[in-house]
């Protein structure tokens, strides 16, 4: 398998997604996208976690028994999250409380266990530092797209509330794009996140199909030979 780093990067983004391809971590990707701001606070979180795991079970991985190398992993996976929780809760309190039980839950993240026992524990540092990376952009990616249409169907607006995260740099990045807009509860409701979610992975395959499809070549006639060819019958 060619572990490259444009490979790494192509998996974690598209073709093995963790959200529209793998479809783990669907509890947190559907419970908090209710806007494009929570989206991206959790999905940071999450591949914060990613990289921090990964990098660490990569330099111990020679040193831990298969045994008990799950165990193990799982200790790493609740450090790490213990940390992001605790400076979270210290300087972005209010994106925190949103967040709520969804940020300690990140230990639960098939995910995160996953690319620990299937790439990290198998491949050197550097490696499993971009799988980190490609695994939660593309998770974060997919939290972000939802969130957006959750939040522009259900509200008309976009980064709603974006002090939670940037502080009072915040507060004027709020776009409404639809003018005296009463909402569309469904959208923001456990329903609508279903449906976004299904949206979004039939969106995905489509294109899947039409880069795999075989693209028409045309084929030209040979043009004809010059001068006078003799008439096999007439000869």
């Amino acid at each position: 398998m060619n572990n490259g780093y444009s490979t790494i990067w192509t998996d974690g983004l598209w073709r093995n997604n963790p959200a529209f391809t793998q479809l783990l971590g669907l509890c947190p990707l559907l419970a908090v996208t209710s806007s494009v701001i929570n989206g991206l606070g959790l999905g940071l979180a999450t591949m914060l976690t990613l990289v921090a795991t990964n990098v660490t079970v990569s330099v111990i991985r020679r040193w831990v028994p298969s045994e008990i190398r799950i165990p193990v992993f799982v200790m790493v996976i609740a450090a790490v999250v213990t940390v992001i929780e605790l400076l979270m809760a210290a300087y972005r309190y209010d994106l925190y409380k949103v967040l709520g039980i969804f940020i300690p839950l990140i230990v639960t993240n098939c995910t995160i266990i996953g690319r620990a026992e299937a790439f990290a524990s198998k491949n050197s540092v550097d490696r499993s530092l971009m799988d980190g990376l490609a695994m939660g952009a593309g998770f974060t990616i997919a939290l972000v797209a939802l969130g957006a249409m959750r939040e522009v169907i259900g509200q008309g607006t976009l980064f709603a509330q974006a002090e939670l995260m940037f502080g009072e740099a915040g507060r004027g990045m709020t776009l409404h794009l639809i003018e005296d807009y009463r909402g569309f509860l469904l959208a923001i409701l456990p329903p609508g996140a279903f449906m976004g979610l299904g949206l979004l992975i039939a969106i995905k395959n489509v294109i899947d199909r039409r880069m795999k499809a075989p693209r028409a070549v045309a084929i030209t006639d040979p043009e004809p030979a010059t001068g006078s060819t003799a008439d096999p019958a007439t000869t």
